[in-house]
Order: C-alpha cells, then sequence, then structure tokens
C-alpha cells in the first residue's frame, strides 16, 4: 500500500514517534509498506511519521531499490557515536516539496536499532547514507531540516511555503 506524503505545516511532523514494542506481521507489513511509498515518491529514506504513524521506525534505501541489499530499516534507533567533523551538504525532504538547502551534519554516525525481527544492531554511515541516517532520525524527533537552517534562512524558506500554501501549490 502506498501512504501519502504527510506535508509541511502538519503538527505530525513536529511530534516524537513512539518505541516500537510489537514485532510482528502488522510490523512487517508497515515495512513494506514504507519502502513502498518512498519509492513512489522517489525518495531515499522515510520516516513514518511522514506517512502520519507516530512510530519511532525509518527506511532508507540510498540505492534507490537499485540494490536489494541496500535497503535499510531502523527501528528505535539512536545515535551512539559521531566522528569525523561535520559536513555542510544539500537536503531535501518529502515532506517539505521542492525546498532545498545546506545543513550540516556530523560527518560519519554509528545507530543502534532493531529490524523488523526486534533484533539489535549497528550500522555506520558516512557520507550520504550517514546524512539520511541523521535526517530521519530527525523526523523521529519531531524535527526537520528546516529546523536546523540559520534563522534567516527558515523565515525565509517558511515564507516560500506560506506562499505556495496561499497559492494552492502545496
Amino acid at each position: 500500500m502506498i501512504y501519502p506524503i504527510v506535508k509541511y505545516p502538519d503538527p505530525v511532523l513536529a511530534q516524537k514517534a513512539e518505541t516500537i514494542t510489537a514485532f510482528d506481521a502488522d510490523l512487517r507489513k508497515l515495512v513494506d509498506d514504507m519502502f513502498e511509498s518512498m519509492y513512489a515518491a522517489e525518495g531515499i529514506g522515510l520516516a513514518a511519521p511522514q506517512i502520519g504513524i507516530l512510530k519511532r521506525i525509518t527506511v532508507i534505501d540510498i540505492s534507490f531499490g537499485k540494490e536489494a541489499d541496500q535497503k535499510l530499516v531502523l527501528i528505535n534507533p539512536e545515535i551512539i557515536s559521531r566522528a569525523g567533523g561535520k559536513t555542510h551538504e544539500e537536503e531535501g525532504c518529502l515532506s517539505l516539496p521542492d525546498i532545498r538547502d545546506k545543513v550540516s551534519r556530523d560527518a560519519t554516525v554509528v545507530v543502534r536499532a532493531q529490524d523488523a525481527k526486534g533484533n539489535w544492531f549497528e550500522v555506520s554511515g558516512a557520507e550520504l547514507l550517514g546524512r539520511a541516517m541523521q535526517h530521519e532520525l530527525d523526523h523521529l524527533d519531531g524535527v526537520l531540516f528546516i529546523d536546523r537552517l540559520s534563522r534567516l534562512k527558515r523565515d525565509l524558506t517558511l515564507r516560500k511555503i506560506r506562499k505556495a500554501i496561499r497559492n494552492g501549490e502545496w
């Protein structure tokens, strides 16, 4: 099932997601649906709040579905280490269509998470994968990439969004 992507300023995007405790067939179906929804929206990452579900789960595939072994499911994830200083690269978000800007992120992160069966594992990510993991984990805490912009850039972006909403373009 392809879920519609929730767009800013929907309040669900600003809420903290709940810990997942049931690792069952419903969760595995949600994982499949999230990948399907992400691919349909042409994204590389999707967090459950972006489809209106306040659960701590995100899916990532920086290969855009081209390499099955690149599919990553992070349930109840947390960053356990950061290294390599900061990088400043452009990001976008499915919940903020056509909005892109440079965001400062850790160069490398290690994330501890559970898989769809509840098993704990660790995964390290640098470059695009590391950026995607940090971006998606932010969603689980109600943080959007525009929240990480300078006040001036955020205000300009929010004005652009309000204008698009008024004009029926959002």
